[in-house]
């Protein structure tokens, strides 16, 4: 099976979980460090995918690029072609609310966003994208076990990063706790085919005063805490029934 940007390399296919991080290095960086016997199993315009195990179990990590419509596309062929269950968003973010300060680590609950993409679906209201909540259960749990505490509630995608407006200071008005760019069209992709997603996603700047941010470095460091959550979250939910 072959879709029009994923193109196995590998027989092995992808595992049941596939964790998602925007950067097509990070995805290569994740599966060098984190997983046994990595192959890499897509690399369809740069887009590394790569499976192997951890604790035992089949886990792949492919990148989703930059934005919705990338992720849409990358996680909507996963979904329907591949026999993909779950999708963990491993990325970065921007915190808008002062309740998140650098290298925190935030699950989104549920996705404002400024985005359209949504109205594909025909909808005559507005559609509240949400995580499955299976996921964030086991997410929760075991971050706990590693000693992260998990900031958990809304987080704002938006379609555009250099944003010439204000409307971030809105969006925290409104409880949203920092901004992205994909975890909306990952969220209502799930919840139309009758998936599981989930966003994880940290801190690496401050978008409110005094302005911060973290080292190229620092954010690599950081990023491990938040990766291996997803991968003992992968292995959890390699337990949960097929939807």
């Amino acid at each position: 099976m072959k879709t029009l940007h994923i193109n196995p390399l590998d027989d092995i296919g992808f595992g049941k979980t596939v964790l998602m991080p925007g950067d097509p290095l990070r995805s290569k960086y994740t599966a060098e460090k984190f997983l046994e016997n990595a192959v890499l199993v897509n690399s369809v315009r740069g887009v590394n995918g790569f499976t192997g195990f951890y604790k035992g179990v089949k886990v792949s990590v492919m990148a989703s690029g930059m934005g919705m419509p990338s992720i849409g596309i990358y996680s909507h062929e996963l979904y329907t072609s591949f026999g993909v269950q779950n999708i963990i968003r491993i990325g970065s973010a921007g915190a808008i609310s002062e309740k998140c300060g650098l290298r925190d680590v935030v699950a989104g609950l549920g996705v404002c966003t400024d985005s359209t993409f949504g109205k594909q679906f025909g909808l005559s209201g507005n559609i509240a994208p949400v995580c499955d909540y299976a996921l964030l259960k086991a997410a929760e749990k075991c971050a706990d076990t590693l000693g992260i505490k998990l900031k958990v509630g809304s987080i704002f995608s938006s379609d555009i990063f250099y944003d010439e407006t204000d409307s971030q200071k809105d969006w925290a008005k409104m409880g949203c706790l920092a901004v992205e760019m994909e975890a909306a069209a990952l969220y209502m992709n799930a919840m139309r085919l009758d998936k599981r997603a989930l966003a994880l996603c940290t801190i690496s700047n401050l978008l409110y005063e005094p302005y911060s941010s973290l080292t190229a470095d620092e954010v690599r460091e950081t990023f491990d805490e938040m990766i291996t959550t997803a991968l003992d979250t992968a292995v959890e939910a390699e337990s949960f029934p097929e939807v």
